[in-house]
């Protein structure tokens, strides 16, 4: 079961989370913040699996809050869910150390497989995101900070020229793995397509040393 803390001072879409959550018997809500002090008090005695805040809160906003956390407890995954998709705040989110980025006027569906993407180590940000426009100085890192490690070493090789069959032999595993990794690059760093992610990859393999 993943242990969930949430932060957010509009108590009408809290409600509808936890209607949407307590049916389902893999998550449970162990605590709730209507700001972002209230949020750390939670994270201190109950050390939350993992979180999903407001940016905009009263006392702490939610970097602050996410920088806090994250240098207490690096272990617990942070997920930003807001109505602000401004490149800045998802930007500021990103270093603070969240690992997902949803707007709140996403199906309430997309929060479960967020947190549990979350939770087993990726990362999951709003499809309507597009990592490549976050403002110039923050995009490489952030780009390189939401690809897994194994993703990261695909990324590598396909920008050696490497077919996914290649790469699926030289990791010892399936082509359909590969293909799925690719499609989650795609969508992560904010691409149109295995074109653009070929053209990335050859940009910078370099830099994912």
């Amino acid at each position: 079961m993943i242990t969930v803390a949430i932060a957010e001072d509009h108590q009408s879409l809290i409600d509808g989370i936890e209607l949407l959550i307590k049916y389902d018997e893999n998550f449970s809500i162990i605590g709730i913040a209507n700001d972002g002090e209230a949020l750390i008090d939670i994270v201190d005695k109950e050390q939350p699996q993992v979180i999903l805040t407001d940016i905009k809160m009263p006392k702490i906003d939610g970097i602050a809050a996410t920088k806090i956390i994250k240098k207490k407890y690096p272990g617990i995954k942070v997920i930003a869910f807001s109505m602000f998709d401004q490149d800045e705040a998802i930007s500021n989110m990103i270093k603070a150390g969240a690992s997902g980025y949803l707007l709140k006027n996403s199906p309430l569906e997309q929060l479960l497989l967020a947190i549990k993407t979350v939770h087993a180590g990726g990362t999951y940000f709003d499809s309507s995101i597009n990592l490549s426009l976050i403002t110039e100085g923050s995009v490489t890192s952030a780009k390189k900070s939401i690809l897994s490690k194994s993703e990261t070493e695909i990324l590598k090789l396909i920008g050696y020229g490497k077919a996914s069959s290649e790469i699926a032999a030289t990791r010892f595993t399936s082509v359909s793995t590969v293909e799925k990794h690719r499609k989650n690059m795609i969508r992560k760093l904010g691409l149109k397509g295995k074109g653009e992610l070929l053209r990335y990859a050859l940009e910078k393999k370099y830099d994912f040393e």
